[in-house]
């Protein structure tokens, strides 16, 4: 059984905005097992200029599914937000599948319901492989690479830790950084 937790920010979140979130997201069930007891936290905002984001996260203990929609229209962005959250568990599923036959074994994931017809459509292909070696820098200088590359992010040996980490360009326009634990 799928628990949900509706939360609004900047908005109050009525008896039928509550009921359609919960009528749409139940149609995830069918992907869960009975013993795994998920709980979506489902966040939504609005924003002076009248658009609204939905923001669904649900942690599992083997992945975590998250899906946001920045739309017009809250439900519309409900209904974007539950298609988002179908086709990552669909491509999960076929991962899992796909390693599982080439092992010998397939994993028991407490996933149901999705088809080998679904799965072949939503089949991940990596189409090209890159090698690097990692330059010891410090995070403002993988900033700067990463802009005169024109990337999205940028891989580098952080200087003070000796570790890889990663810079990336967030949707506000800041910067993020990733460190791994060694």
């Amino acid at each position: 059984m799928l628990t949900i937790n509706v939360r609004g920010e900047n908005i109050e979140v009525t008896q039928s905005i509550r009921d359609y979130v919960e009528k749409r997201l139940s149609k995830m069930e069918k992907y869960f097992s009975d013993d795994s007891n998920p709980i979506a936290h489902v966040n939504l905002k609005t924003y002076p200029s009248k658009g609204t984001k939905v923001e669904v996260t649900i942690p599992l203990s083997y992945m975590t599914l998250r899906a946001e929609e920045i739309n017009d229209d809250m439900y519309a962005g409900v209904d974007l937000v539950v298609d988002k959250l179908e086709r990552q568990v669909k491509k999960f599923k076929t991962r899992v599948n796909r390693k599982g036959r080439e092992s010998g074994s397939i994993k028991d994931i407490p996933l149901d319901d999705v088809s080998a017809e679904d799965a072949k459509e939503d089949e991940s292909q990596i189409v090209r492989t890159k090698r690097l070696s990692l330059k010891p820098m410090d995070a403002e200088e993988a900033v700067l690479q990463m802009e005169m590359l024109g990337h999205e992010f940028f891989i580098f040996e952080d200087a003070e830790t000796n570790g890889a980490s990663i810079v990336y360009k967030r949707n506000d326009g800041k910067y993020g950084l990733i460190e791994t634990n060694e």
